[in-house]
């Protein structure tokens, strides 16, 4: 089935994070959602730079524009003249995109949003929004100068190989391989010698069909093999360690204590494993504890705040006015892939986040607790 492209034009300039200190100024042209089977498979930004500024992403690298993805220029790019970049989103990232569009307008929107709020200052764990602005977090697809000869640019490897195409459940390694076969073809025809082009190319489509088989073994088994011997709690340590957070590890429980900042505040995390029930729990620890003379205003948000939740919801102990969000799964008869993980742990933190101002409003603001839900979510 054909993927149905929606396409928004929006003249922009949009300031991305890289890891240096000096964020990198683009101008936005379009922002473009694929989509298949009614599901958005794909977000593609395309934008605008001067050759000063591409040399720039051609020399840092950014964009993940490494020498071994790049396929041979048709030319040389001129001095003067803007150059035109296509980029993907990484597909983990589509999701954190899509919980905030549902269109390719709203999407544009929704970075221009993010691009005029404040950007994290620590080295502490950035919230995921913040990562849509990075520009490791796109991959190049082609680079173009439209020159008065005509258009001069190339491709990257992932112009053949799309990193949706390779996340898709549908993905069949015939597309894989046609695709790595495709890109070293154009690199071997401009860069080898037409005797030893032909031997070459028969080379490839010799090995496509062993790489159909690794494939297949690959997509099937890799993740599986990793996890399915592991603890839910080692996997859970593998998990955070992949993701760069920091944590502690509680003595003689199977918990970790995380901490995590998001746009409106920090907060503690607990990360636990349950062995024996084969489930993982994940807890954010709301900052803020719900003072006795005012622990019914609480108990009202939090019961109009979860009513229609599905992936977790709010738990507060009258006792001590202690007040978190909870996400879990159990995985008795499966595996906890990272998927998961991440999953349940990203939609918990940023429910948190999004609801913290409320909890705010109704201690410090005197709110009741249905102003305080309208405040946040508009109606």
């Amino acid at each position: 089935m054909a993927n149905q492209i929606e396409n928004f034009f929006f003249d922009k300039e949009l300031r991305l994070n890289n890891f240096s200190d000096s964020p990198l100024t683009i101008h936005t042209t379009s922002l473009y959602l694929s989509k298949q089977n009614d599901q958005i498979i794909e977000c593609r930004l395309t934008f605008c730079v001067t050759p000063e500024i591409y040399h720039r992403i051609h020399t840092e690298k950014l964009f993940n524009l490494k020498p071994e993805v790049r396929a041979p220029m048709n030319g040389e790019f001129l001095p003067s003249g803007d150059i035109q970049i296509e980029t993907t989103l990484q597909p983990d990232l589509l999701p954190q995109l899509l919980e905030n569009a549902s269109t390719a307008e709203e999407a544009a929107n929704y970075l221009l949003h993010l691009n005029q709020q404040p950007q994290p200052t620590t080295i502490e764990q950035p919230p995921l929004t913040s990562k849509l602005l990075n520009t490791e977090s796109w991959l190049c697809l082609s680079i173009k100068q439209q020159q008065p000869n005509g258009e001069v640019g190339y491709n990257t490897f992932w112009n053949y190989l799309n990193p949706s195409t390779i996340n898709h459940p549908e993905a069949t390694s015939e597309k894989l391989s046609e695709g790595i076969v495709n890109f070293f073809k154009e690199w071997t025809q401009a860069n080898l010698a037409e005797a030893t082009q032909n031997a070459t190319s028969e080379f490839l489509e010799g090995i496509s069909s062993v790489f159909k088989e690794l494939v297949d073994e690959t997509f099937s088994e890799t993740e599986e093999d990793i996890t399915a011997n592991q603890s839910i709690f080692t996997t859970i340590v593998n998990f955070f360690e992949s993701e760069e957070w920091e944590f502690v590890k509680i003595p003689e429980q199977s918990t970790l204590r995380l901490l995590f900042r998001g746009e409106n505040g920090q907060w503690t995390c607990y990360a636990k494993a349950r062995e024996e029930e084969r489930q993982f729990v994940f807890y954010s620890i709301c900052p803020i504890v719900g003072p006795e003379n005012q622990r019914q205003a609480i108990a009202e948000f939090i019961t109009r705040v979860n009513y229609g939740m599905i992936t977790g919801n709010f738990e507060f102990d009258f006792t001590d006015g202690e007040i978190r969000y909870k996400t879990g799964i159990d995985v008795e008869g499966d595996r906890l892939s990272f998927a998961l993980i991440k999953q349940m742990v990203y939609a918990n933190v940023m429910m948190m986040d999004e609801y913290l101002p409320g909890i705010q409003a109704i201690l410090s603001e005197n709110l009741s607790p249905l102003e305080a839900i309208t405040q946040i979510e508009g109606s």
